[in-house]
């Protein structure tokens, strides 16, 4: 049997290379009314695909940070946030390549766009946002200006901003993280401690046994 380290190292290096260029179309299933929600309904999202290996459920709020709700897993078996089986607010499921998430009663603080994600081959697949937003309310503002006097100086505001597209960037790659990189650090370094293990033995194996001096 051959016990040279070379095929050890060849899968270590395949493994780490594994699991790019796969593709999976996600998509977000919504009522028809959602640009009527109001508070206290119930509001339901189904996140389609053509793979049953689990789904997460993470919402986009107006200044761009990225909340998680839910991770369905193959069984039907939501984890919501904090490790937890169930939830106050949401409510999850499975059925079949279909991933269902209800917000049991809308509030100001659900508002935002919700994703569904996918982890295939190492890759984070997300579908595109769907928006949940109460209807805006308008209020007119007094008109009477404020009283000025002459030689005060007036600030400037301060117009700069939070970028939100900047924030989901740096938020997505969090999730990537998470979800990519440390799996694979993980199992990656295993193999290597596997190869490090064999290499060992091998030069054990292969070392001459010393003799013995008989008197």
């Amino acid at each position: 049997m051959d016990t040279s380290p070379a095929p050890l190292l060849l899968l270590a290096l395949a493994f780490c290379e594994y699991g790019h260029g796969a593709k999976l179309e996600v998509k977000v299933r919504s009522p028809k009314d959602m640009g009527q929600l109001r508070v206290g309904q119930r509001l339901e999202l189904e996140c389609h695909t053509d793979r049953s290996h689990g789904a997460s459920w993470i919402r986009q709020d107006s200044s761009g940070t990225l909340h998680f709700i839910v991770f369905i897993n193959s069984l039907s078996k939501p984890t919501f946030e904090g490790g937890q089986r169930t939830s106050t607010r949401f409510e999850a499921s499975k059925d079949s390549t279909i991933y269902q998430l209800a917000v049991k009663s809308f509030t100001p603080q659900d508002q935002g766009s919700y994703f569904c994600v996918v982890n295939l081959n190492q890759m984070l697949h997300f579908s595109p946002g769907q928006p949940a937003f109460l209807p805006a309310t308008t209020t007119v503002a007094p008109s009477t200006p404020a009283p000025t006097t002459q030689g005060s100086t007036t600030e400037e505001p301060n117009l700069t901003s939070p970028d939100p597209d900047s924030r989901m960037l740096e938020d997505l790659d969090s999730f990537c993280l998470v979800f990519l990189w440390l799996p694979s650090a993980g199992l990656c370094l295993l193999l290597l401690q596997l190869l490090a293990t064999t290499i060992v033995l091998h030069q054990l194996k292969v070392a001459p046994t010393p003799s013995r001096c008989t008197s």
